[in-house]
């Protein structure tokens, strides 16, 4: 007597949905997991439980034992300087210890002797584009979406072997990728994902063509809304609704587009955008489930607005003034900024978006003079986009700060300083431990540059020549110790 559930469902000799493959299949796609798991470490360590255990391409296996790495320089990514005499021992995805040199290992350790190099933290890039940064415009505005996926995947092993451990998402459809990275599917940096952008009509993120100018209310989605680059959404409940679906796709904090850009092309560099119920209304949406909205603006205008709405966080701001600055010095407001200089590391632009470019060019300095003088909250990150022959260029990028700064505090904003704003997130924070910084239970993603970054920071800039050893949760990606 057949079982019930066989009744009326005959299969032919070889059917797939008896093979093994197809039940291990069946398995991962009816795992239950709560919106949390499925999106955070729960449900990635259950995915990987059903994943077959056999190495993937590209992902080192982990240690069998202890790492200690001994007869270092640390850089430990808060106090600003090195410091000798210690042994940094690495357990499992964790860092176990910061001991004295002179204290006993375990027996079964794996002794990394590091000959005196400086052993720090990943670095944090807290403003990329890991699904645009290495594709043209053109190719990612007709590619399909398989294709984009294949290429970031590409650049997000190129990401980490540049020493970036981690980074912080600001507008694009990564939480695939992510996932795929946090399984051990492909190699590829911790991910903060923001999803899509969300903007106004004619604002930084809408990239429909004038064809498709008036819009019906039942038109189709435009292409980048459709693929998750950005969320075009007027008034405060499309404003609102956008923000939550966002939250349900899992990320980590907001972004939204307060103002002009250089490279979106209907909107000029001095215009505001959104209004201040708008931005209050994303802001609602993300206090409710713990985090916090980050908003693309360079004017007075746009980051006054946005921070009236409750934002906690500018990204950019090369056109703020004095006024401004000192706003987001009394409210608390963090300002993620980039060294947007005209020099050969700037994202190529042409025409009208050229001469924008300049503008903020020359506000640069202003900026930053005003973070100093101020002593605000300030992340430092890439924002390379649409430019393949510049995401080589992401250490590079870093060490132009020595224009405003020391390395050691060069160092510090793109380790531990990044960190803090990535704890911003709260309880929508992807990753159960502290990342750049080297202490006790902190994940063991680290470094070893071959040579003293505090006195050449340049050394940052050529990663396959002077990063030693690339490690991340735990794993070897990269060592050319012995």
């Amino acid at each position: 007597m057949p079982h019930a559930h066989e009744q009326g469902h005959a299969h032919a000799p070889g059917c797939l949905c008896q093979t093994p493959a197809f039940a291990r299949l069946n398995e991962i796609l009816s795992f239950k997991f709560t919106r949390r798991a499925f999106l955070g470490g729960a449900g990635v360590a259950g995915l990987m439980a059903l994943w077959p255990n056999e190495a993937t391409a590209g992902i080192p296996p982990a240690p069998k034992s202890s790492i200690a790495f001994t007869n270092i320089r640390l850089f430990d990514g808060k106090a600003g300087k090195l410091s000798s005499g210690m042994t940094v021992i690495v357990s499992g995805n964790r860092i176990a210890a910061v001991q004295s040199a002179e204290a006993p290992l375990a027996p079964d350790a794996q002794k990394i002797d590091c000959g005196g190099k400086t052993l720090m933290p990943g670095l944090i890039d807290n403003h990329w584009h890991t699904m645009m940064a290495s594709l043209p415009m053109q190719v990612l505005m007709m590619a399909d979406i398989g294709f984009i996926n294949l290429a970031a995947a590409a650049e997000a092993e190129r990401t980490l072997l540049r020493g970036f451990t981690t980074v912080r998402d600001m507008a694009g459809p990564s939480f695939g990728l992510k996932r795929a990275i946090d399984m051990g599917m492909t190699p590829g940096p911790r991910i903060w994902p923001s999803g899509a952008m969300i903007s106004q009509t004619s604002g930084h993120g809408d990239f429909r063509f004038p064809y498709e100018i008036p819009s019906s209310p039942n038109a189709p989605l435009s292409r980048a809304d459709a693929e998750g680059v950005g969320a075009i959404a007027d008034g405060v409940p499309e404003v609102l609704k956008r923000a939550r679906e966002q939250l349900m796709l899992g990320a980590s904090q907001l972004k939204l587009a307060a103002g002009g850009g250089v490279s979106s092309p209907y909107d000029p560099i001095d215009v505001s955008q959104y209004t201040e119920p708008e931005f209050r209304a994303a802001v609602d949406a993300a206090e409710d489930w713990g985090t916090y909205v980050a908003v693309h603006a360079y004017t007075p205008r746009a980051i006054q607005t946005a921070i009236r709405g409750g934002v906690k966080c500018i990204e950019h701001g090369q056109l703020m003034d004095q006024t401004t600055a000192k706003m987001m010095q009394e409210k608390d407001v963090w300002l993620s900024t980039q060294a947007f200089l005209d020099n050969e590391f700037s994202n190529p632009q042409t025409g009208e978006a050229r001469q924008k470019q300049l503008q903020v060019a020359a506000g640069t300095d202003n900026a930053y003079n005003f973070a100093k003088s101020l002593k605000l909250k300030t992340a430092w990150g890439t924002d390379i986009l649409f430019n393949p022959a510049g995401t080589a260029n992401q250490g590079a990028l870093l060490t132009t700060l020595t224009r405003w700064y020391e390395p050691a505090d060069i160092l510090t904003m793109a380790t531990g300083t990044n960190a803090e704003l990535l704890a911003m997130s709260g309880p929508r924070t992807p990753y159960p431990a502290k990342v750049g910084v080297i202490e006790p239970d902190a994940f063991a993603d680290l470094l070893i540059v071959d040579g003293d970054p505090l006195a050449d920071i340049k050394l940052i800039a050529d990663p396959e020549k002077n990063l030693a050893l690339i490690m991340k949760d735990g794993r070897i990606y990269k060592n050319r110790m012995q």
